[in-house]
């Protein structure tokens, strides 16, 4: 019998799609692309997709859907964004107004969803090349902060860089900015090593998004620009709606992490 692990990106979304798996997805469907969502009227998705080209690092798209559609065709047909997440949450006007296990209710045929290129794509190369995960290890979610690296303006969206964090020692950050350099189509390399506050991150051990990891003597905090940008995009700019992931909680596709690797 196959672990939870190793099952296939679409054998797990139909689990997810019937709540058999509400937690964060880090170390499911190795081998395959996870992404996160940012869902918007399509009054909005025309300036969200020029924010995403214009800071690719936080918002690699990966996929797009048809107004009123949730069927992302080129990453995965056989799923549906609507349901096929773990958590999503709902921003009306930049207010977090709940967490949910679905979103076919609040979906119309007005929504265009965006999946954006995840950071656990490159965490298995990591792993491959014997750097551990701190999150995977505590089993816990990834840690993220919101920044004061300011994302290029577009349109109505504008806002501040999160960021997720991964502690190692020098030697394998070092390493990691070479490995994750490979994969420019989900965040690529580090935008940030060492001294949080140089980022405008005042406590590492309160991470905004996600949980609290151990950082261990003679380790350095590394940081990757990350897919939950939108969301903190979406608390200042505050369109009438948005749905995303919930952090950690993201899309399974049928894509292979080797697509996007350089």
């Amino acid at each position: 019998m196959l672990s939870i692990e190793s099952n296939t990106p679409k054998k797990l979304r139909e689990m997810i799609r019937q709540n058999g798996w509400v937690k964060p997805t880090a170390g499911l469907a190795k081998g395959y692309i996870q992404a996160n969502l940012a869902a918007l009227p399509k009054e909005q998705a025309f300036d969200f997709l020029l924010f995403a080209q214009r800071n690719p690092k936080s918002c690699p798209i990966i996929d797009v859907t048809k107004p009123g559609s949730g069927i992302p065709f080129n990453s995965a047909p056989s799923g549906n964004i609507k349901t096929d997440i773990p958590k999503y949450r709902i921003y009306r006007d930049g207010t977090l107004m709940e967490e949910v296990f679905d979103v076919t209710d609040i979906w119309d045929d007005n929504m265009v969803g965006f999946l954006i290129g995840c950071s656990f794509t490159f965490e298995e190369a990591l792993q491959n090349n014997s750097i551990s995960i701190r999150h995977i290890e505590e089993n816990c979610n990834v840690p993220m902060y919101q920044t004061n690296i300011e994302s290029i303006k577009a349109g109505i969206f504008e806002g501040p860089m999160v960021v997720s964090m991964r502690p190692m020692s020098e030697k394998d950050a070092i390493r990691a900015v070479q490995i994750t350099s490979r994969f420019p189509s989900v965040h690529g390399a580090p935008v940030h090593i060492g001294n949080p506050q140089a980022i405008g991150i005042r406590d590492i051990n309160s991470p905004d998004f996600g949980d609290r990891v151990t950082i261990k003597s003679g380790e350095v905090p590394v940081f990757w620009a990350c897919g939950v940008t939108p969301q903190a995009v979406a608390m200042k700019v505050k369109p009438p709606l948005m749905i995303t992931h919930a952090p950690g909680h993201m899309f399974i596709t049928d894509l292979k992490n080797e697509q996007f690797s350089i």
